[in-house]
């Protein structure tokens, strides 16, 4: 189980999952900190179910992206603010390279669908397909067919 401070040192050490994950599936900032609030939100409703079973990074993304996936699909309800002193939604420009190549993909990454973003940045954050297939809740065989498409 972990304290609120614990709970906050272990988002400050992953703040980057969660910047990739509204970076990947909002495009205004605005949209971006909404979604930011709500993964910190559910995080901190699910962290009682976390067992350690996985690295907390890999549970933090599973809750990112199922959080980002279905952010639109229900009620926008006015959420509890949390804590976010230590998570920023901009992350710092020299975090970020910039080229052609690397515009280029995010912006053909950006128009997938809300489950082949997710599978497509797993891959990318090199997760195998074992991995990715437990992070998001199907088969093996069903991520290397959506990474053969």
């Amino acid at each position: 189980m972990f304290s609120e401070k614990e709970f906050l040192q272990a988002v400050a050490d992953n703040q980057l999952i969660i910047h990739k994950v509204c970076n990947l599936y909002m495009d205004t900032r605005r949209d971006r900190e909404d979604l930011m609030q709500e993964i910190l939100l559910n995080a901190w409703k699910g962290v009682k179910n976390f067992k350690g079973e996985a690295k907390f990074s890999t549970w933090l993304y599973r809750v990112a992206l199922n959080t980002a996936i279905t952010y639109f699909k229900k009620d926008r309800k006015q959420a509890a603010v949390v804590s976010t002193q230590v998570v920023d939604p901009q992350l710092p420009a020299d975090t970020m390279p910039h080229n052609d190549q690397l515009d280029a993909m995010n912006k053909a990454i950006f128009h997938l669908s809300k489950i082949d973003k997710a599978i497509v940045t797993l891959y990318l954050d090199e997760f195998d397909y074992q991995q990715i297939s437990e992070i998001m809740g199907i088969s093996v065989n069903h991520v290397a067919v959506k990474m053969n498409r």
